[in-house]
């Protein structure tokens, strides 16, 4: 199961009991009768909401954006969570302090991604992991024998605010607590309109950003959206469909589980061989990763003529040597770009391939290093502060 959001998607559509997933709390402030909804992690979110995404794309760059993301956080705490974490998790998470976040993986134990996200301490024995698409919850429990532990779903659904214009918001929607003093991937407890909520300096766009957690039933949900709408509106910040977050998280190299990674696949195929610590001791999946080959099979890919769409394969004169995982026209860059994972490593970089189209129609195409935009991830640390202009 692949969670694309692309263009053809908003036509591939089907009806399904709304009893079967996870509504979000904010729907009376998002629904629309334009509205396409996906699943993720269980929960309903919105692709598209009959907006013109290109207008969007250029207030994130410019401004800022207001998503409803479906992204779940899991709570892991007890005596035990730090040596459980250790196991499941391919990071370390013993030297964590409170208030910082790590991107981490999950490993399956013959070594494929299973899971990525972030995670987050709390306490010294409390941690949340935001996970993205898949059923993790479940996978948790089914390794937690033997552990002094209790995993829950703190019922926490996520807002991100994304964008230049994003510290200032979250500076007035908090009262000034929040400022530059909270760093990239740095998390806390602020109070915000009245409610008091964790808050992180991460997101899913490449962009300077904040992901907001609810609290469950102790958070009113429309309160808090109208606050941050009333605080954001001076400074340009708009709601939108995670149609946008799309095709800005594919230009700054951001990867979707079960899309771009999955089992399939080690983390070093994947190119995340920086976030495996395999000198940390055991966790699941570490004996299937001694020896592996540590060369990435995923690498970007950019066409003048068309969008690269999923499923679209990669000729090397007549060879198929790859395929494309997902595509999206780049507004930025003013062509297509995609994920390409290639069936072998080898010297791709710089290459000049054919893409093939579902149609059969044939293109040229450059294989890339990623991420497209931004390589040395100035904007979502703050370093490069430039208002992108329209292109």
């Amino acid at each position: 199961m692949k969670n694309l959001q692309e263009a053809s998607d908003l036509e591939n559509t089907v009806r399904i009991s709304a009893r079967r997933f996870e509504e979000s709390p904010f729907i009376e402030r998002t629904d629309s009768p334009h509205m396409i909804r996906g699943v993720y992690a269980g929960r309903y979110l919105a692709i598209y909401l009959g907006e013109d995404v290109t207008e969007k794309y250029w207030t994130l760059r410019q401004k800022a954006l207001l998503f409803d993301v479906p992204e779940k956080p899991v709570e892991i705490s007890g005596p035990d969570a730090v040596p459980f974490l250790e196991k499941v998790f391919s990071r370390k998470v013993a030297t964590m302090q409170p208030g910082r976040g790590y991107y981490a993986i999950a490993c399956t134990p013959q070594g494929g991604v299973f899971m990525d996200g972030v995670i987050f301490r709390l306490g010294a024995n409390r941690f949340w992991y935001v996970q993205a698409d898949g059923a993790f919850e479940t996978w948790l429990i089914a390794h937690s024998g033997g552990f002094n532990i209790s995993i829950t779903d703190p019922q926490s659904r996520v807002l991100q605010i994304q964008g230049p214009a994003s510290l200032k918001i979250m500076s007035v929607a908090t009262d000034g607590a929040i400022n530059e003093t909270l760093r990239y991937f740095g998390a806390g407890f602020y109070t915000i309109g009245g409610q008091k909520l964790y808050v992180s300096r991460t997101g899913f766009t490449g962009e300077l950003g904040y992901e907001i957690y609810c609290d469950g039933a102790n958070t009113d949900h429309l309160a808090l959206w109208d606050h941050l709408i009333a605080v954001g509106e001076p400074h340009g910040m708009e709601f939108s469909s995670t149609r946008v977050m799309t095709i800005r998280r594919i230009e700054a190299g951001i990867l979707g589980n079960l899309t771009d990674i999955d089992m399939t696949m080690t983390p070093f195929e994947a190119g995340l061989a920086p976030f495996i610590d395999m000198d940390k001791g055991d966790f699941v999946g570490r004996d299937a990763l001694l020896g592996k080959d540590q060369r990435s099979l995923l690498m970007g890919l950019t066409c003048q003529t068309q969008t690269p769409v999923a499923g679209s394969v990669i000729l090397d004169q007549d060879e198929p040597v790859g395929f494309i995982t997902a595509g999206v026209p780049s507004p930025t860059l003013g062509l297509g770009i995609g994920y390409a994972r290639f069936h072998e490593p080898g010297d791709w970089i710089g290459r000049a391939l054919t893409l093939q189209l579902p149609d059969g129609s044939h293109h040229p195409a450059e294989i890339v290093d990623i991420p497209f935009v931004d390589r040395e991830k100035k904007i979502v640390r703050g370093g490069d502060r430039t208002i992108p202009e329209r292109t």
